[in-house]
């Protein structure tokens, strides 16, 4: 499953303006409930009830927020780059400036993990990181993601 499977052209955010975690998720999940089709508040609170459990902040300055809805019917992803970093609370401490929120249907299980993992493997890459950190249009961006899981596939 590539990450194109998960995003599309237009759940791409190139510059996010926020000044904290809390408003990074909510600016995210009103994004998301557009693409979607899905109540913003359903999912805002999925995600807050996920950073209760541990910070998604997973290091190196990248977050992936993800949670399950039971009304929605594929595993969707959107990406936002963050105008400048956050503190999300990550494991290394690293304020956090590359977000990837993952929403997967309640039934998704191992759907749900695997595309969680390729995200994670994807995001960690230093080269890819760093393509991120300097595309600053939505379709720079998205070609960073699909060239780079095209070649992971």
């Amino acid at each position: 499953m590539p990450l194109t499977d998960l995003v599309s052209p237009n759940a791409v955010i190139p510059a996010l303006k926020v000044n904290g975690k809390k408003q990074a998720l909510q600016e995210i999940a009103v994004k998301a409930a557009e693409l979607t089709g899905q109540s913003d508040r359903a999912i805002l609170e999925i995600l807050l009830q996920r950073e209760k459990l541990g910070s998604t902040g997973v290091g190196n300055g990248v977050a992936i927020p993800h949670g399950k809805l039971s009304k929605l019917n594929k595993v969707f992803g959107l990406f936002a780059r963050l105008e400048r970093p956050i503190d999300f609370e990550a494991l290394d401490g690293q304020p956090v400036d590359l977000v990837f929120l993952l929403l997967a249907p309640e039934g998704a299980g191992a759907d749900h993990l695997k595309a969680l993992a390729r995200v994670a493997r994807l995001l960690r890459d230093p080269d890819v990181a760093g393509k991120l950190r300097e595309s600053r249009d939505a379709e720079a961006l998205y070609a960073v993601l699909a060239m780079q899981s095209a070649s992971a596939a």
